[in-house]
């Protein structure tokens, strides 16, 4: 497959997407950005809420809350950026970055910890912006990476992830607990904003102008856009395929049974177990970097060199198998120790399931004209699922224990392996 990645580039300056050390660069600070974000946000305010009385409910309402426009971002982003031309895609991605730190800086407006329903306010906005970046980042990563190189930028874009929400948790957390709430969002804003330098200055091409696009620029992207009606209609055939339909049930199921199960064994951890929320921080930081850098690096190299769907396969099955230990270990009820295993076994393991799950996403989606929307509703399927987990994870803990939860984690991953092993019932073409 030819396209942009594989054309070769004689002018490494000025920084630019053709260069590959440039799009590893790039991509990795893009998602070092959001994960440190997300890390101030999911990790350290939710534990410290949680310490200050907070319920799974309400902890629940404020991840809910954050991820709710993602689970709109085909629909806000996709064809915006699909049919955006060359050049102008980078733009949009700057803009994002500009308009959420504004709505960062509305942080500032909240007494403190206790206005949780005005930071998750804030969060909601600022997702909506996050999300537009992620759309672009997607985007460009379809355009300009090979097929070939896939699974190491999905561990790139994991890594850069999952280095900023562990950093993120565990620093913030401190200063949550050390400093006045101000002052740790000054410091979020500093170091989320050295995080989008990158992002903000590395262009598509090396002749592409740094603040707006040359122009022509749309008409230099390849085969000119269809209307908005027809590309939705067009969209919405693809999407309706049994295959399409499959992964997208996949998606939302996976993290669903991931959220339901993982907010409500936090608060579990802390008020039944007695965890402290700053040391609980300090373990989900260490064990989400473990896993997201070394083990993310592994899953990646392993999927350019196996294909995307065997190591997905084989990775939902250690998945299972891990949940499976979970079970049982909470059936023994050794408080402490118990809690302790089950947290680094279902810690490490889903976090490496979104890294051989991208490729795969990528290949069903291709390189077409709406491939960016497509590969964004199923990442919105992800989501949703994890969206409606963590609002229902409350109700649930109240009704039943976390077993009940980790069952299902099981039962997703084996059909999801099941899948895996059959190409074509989740791709339109099998892969060679």
């Amino acid at each position: 497959m030819q396209g942009p990645a594989n054309l070769p580039s004689n002018r490494p300056w000025p920084p630019n997407l053709r260069e590959r050390r440039w799009r590893y660069a790039t991509f990795f600070s893009t998602y070092l950005y959001q994960g440190l974000i997300a890390g101030f946000s999911l990790t350290a305010l939710a534990n410290a809420h949680v310490a200050r009385g907070a319920d799974a409910g309400e902890i629940g309402l404020h991840a809910a809350l954050a991820g709710l426009p993602w689970t709109f971002q085909p629909l806000l982003w996709g064809p915006l950026v699909d049919r955006a031309g060359h050049g102008r895609r980078r733009i949009w991605g700057a803009s994002a970055i500009a308009a959420g730190h504004v709505c960062l800086a509305g942080l500032f407006l909240a007494p403190g910890l206790e206005a949780l329903a005005l930071v998750g306010g804030v969060f909601f906005l600022h997702s909506l912006f996050a999300s537009l970046l992620d759309t672009v980042s997607d985007r460009l990563i379809m355009d300009h990476v090979p097929a070939s190189e896939l699974g190491r930028m999905s561990a790139c874009t994991r890594i850069g992830f999952v280095t900023g929400a562990s950093v993120g948790g565990a620093l913030f957390a401190s200063t949550l607990a050390a400093w006045d709430f101000r002052h740790s969002v000054l410091l979020l804003l500093g170091l989320s904003l050295a995080a989008a330098l990158l992002p903000l200055l590395v262009r598509e091409s090396p002749g592409d102008p740094l603040l707006r696009p040359q122009a022509g620029a749309s008409r230099i992207a390849g085969p000119v856009s269809p209307s908005f009606g027809r590309f939705l209609k067009r969209l919405s055939i693809g999407l309706r395929r049994p295959a399409a339909l499959r992964l997208l049930l996949l998606c939302f199921g996976l993290d669903f049974a991931f959220a339901l199960f993982e907010v409500g064994f936090t608060v579990d951890l802390i008020r039944r177990q007695g965890w402290d929320p700053l040391e609980l921080s300090r373990v989900q930081a260490v064990l989400t970097l473990v896993s997201g850098t070394a083990g993310a690096l592994a899953i990646g190299f392993w999927s350019d060199r196996a294909g995307a769907l065997p190591a997905l396969r084989l990775l939902l099955f250690a998945v299972a198998a891990t949940f499976a230990v979970a079970v049982a270990l909470t059936a023994t009820e050794a408080s402490f120790a118990a809690g302790a295993a089950i947290l680094g076994l279902t810690t490490v393991m889903p976090s490496l399931v979104i890294v051989a799950l991208v490729p795969a996403l990528m290949q069903a989606s291709g390189r077409r004209i709406g491939a960016a929307t497509e590969f964004e509703t199923y990442m919105a399927a992800l989501n949703l699922g994890s969206v409606a987990g963590a609002a229902l994870s409350g109700p649930v803990l109240a009704l039943t224990s976390p077993v009940v939860a980790l069952l299902l984690v099981v039962l997703v991953c084996l059909a999801g392996a099941r899948l895996a092993s059959c190409p074509s019932s989740i791709l339109r073409h099998r892969p060679a």
